[in-house]
């Protein structure tokens, strides 16, 4: 059973996710960034584009039972996205985009892997 529930708006070009290992460099709270922890089911908002040119994609973040991210950490972890048009072109090794929570920066992710 797939983790995300599909609407009828989204430009879905393939039921089955992208998976990808990204290692995430969490903004710590003093730079503005998040100022409690996530765990696991957190689905923030995956900007591959810039502050001008967004390019928002549904991405969760696959944080192992019991575990929790805290803002200033730099983790190594799964993301599994919609597989929306346009992603797989975003998705290469070494790519960086922006995790927001709406125009707030809280992470930046790399790709380290693509499954």
């Amino acid at each position: 059973m797939s983790a995300f529930a599909f609407t009828d708006n989204l430009d879905i070009v393939n039921p089955t996710p992208i998976k990808v290992l990204a290692r995430l460099e969490v903004v710590a709270t003093e730079i503005g960034g998040r100022v409690s922890p996530f765990t696991k089911g957190f689905r923030p908002n995956h900007n591959f584009g810039n502050d001008e040119d967004r390019f928002f994609f549904i991405g969760q973040i696959e944080v192992p039972e019991n575990e929790w991210v805290y803002p200033g950490d730099t983790k190594d972890l799964p993301i599994t996205f919609l597989n929306a048009r346009g992603l797989a072109d975003f998705l290469t090794l070494g790519r960086k985009w922006r995790v927001q929570e709406g125009p707030k920066l809280i992470a930046v992710g790399t790709v380290l892997s693509i499954e």
